[in-house]
């Protein structure tokens, strides 16, 4: 009896044993996936990633006799070959400076009204009542099926019947026209979230629709409006087929100055390179100062 009994702890102690072994090595592999070899993977890869811009930027520092000689690279090996020149000339051109300053003219109301418009109707889909709103709300998200292609030319013959063809008020109302439906409907999702009693609570305390709007459901929803509005300036500022259309020589964003700086017989990469990298240098200091709202605003659509 006492041989079993002694033997029983034997048998349960090899298992528990094994388990602990299978643990150990699952914990170490564990330990392995995240520990210092991952991360260096992954500054790998985001240096790969960020050779193209850092191409571009060293190549927007050297002269076009340099450029047309050798690499970016050899920067590094020669930094006598840096040089603002490039910079200087294109700030002098008239054509570039003046669509820089367009593009702030399209991006930046096409951005605000989209914003603005897409939360006021997202929280009127979301909590008012009024007839036909899922039948609305269903049309709205119908719009986001529709390609730019298609509405090109019958917007452009409209712009062009009232007299808004080829200017900077064109190309906004485009961008606000196709922004809207995502708008919307992200918005909408997001504010319907929220939770009715907090609503109920303000609108007992006395608070008025835009009051509750402006109060409550707008601070609580600034990570996906900060998101929105992320997307959509990027959309607009690096748009170039809408504003190839809709704009002409005196309303051209940066976009489409650049393509005109296209050589006959090749290209003006003097030019082309700081140029691209001053158009490119205004959305990525966008996203870095709202990345922490923009990080939120995901990771909150991702847990609800």
């Amino acid at each position: 009896m006492s041989a079993d009994a002694g033997s029983l702890p034997g048998k349960a102690a090899r298992p528990t044993g094994s388990v602990k072994a299978r643990q150990s090595l699952g914990s170490r592999l564990v330990e392995g996936v995240s520990g210092g070899l991952v991360r260096v993977f992954l500054i790998v890869v985001g240096l790969f990633w960020l050779v193209p811009t850092i191409g571009l930027l060293l190549a927007s520092l050297r002269s076009p006799e340099d450029i047309a000689a050798s690499g970016w690279w050899k920067v590094f090996t020669e930094p006598s070959q840096i040089t603002f020149d490039s910079y200087s000339k294109l700030l002098e051109n008239d054509d570039i400076t003046s669509s820089l300053v367009n593009t702030v003219w399209i991006t930046v109301p096409a951005t605000l009204l989209v914003v603005i418009i897409g939360s006021l109707a997202g929280y009127a889909f979301a909590w008012m009542e009024f007839p036909g709103r899922d039948w609305w709300f269903l049309g709205v998200v119908g719009l986001l099926v529709v390609p730019v292609q298609v509405a090109l030319i019958p917007i452009a013959e409209l712009f062009g019947n009232i007299g808004i063809f080829g200017s900077v008020t064109g190309v906004v109302l485009f961008h606000v026209g196709f922004g809207l439906p995502f708008a919307v409907f992200l918005l909408r999702n997001f504010f319907a979230e929220i939770p009715r009693e907090l609503l109920e609570a303000a609108r007992l305390d006395g608070a008025g629709e835009l009051r509750l709007f402006f109060r409550v459901v707008m601070p609580l929803g600034a990570p996906a409006i900060a998101s929105l509005g992320i997307f959509q300036f990027l959309w607009v500022w690096n748009d170039m087929l809408v504003a190839l259309i809709f704009s002409d020589s005196g309303s051209q964003p940066i976009t489409v100055a650049l393509q005109t700086q296209v050589r006959q017989f090749g290209n003006n990469i003097d030019v082309l390179a700081p140029g691209a990298f001053i158009s490119m240098v205004v959305p990525l200091a966008v996203f870095f100062a709202f990345q922490r709202q923009f990080v939120s605003g995901v990771m909150a659509g991702a847990v609800k």
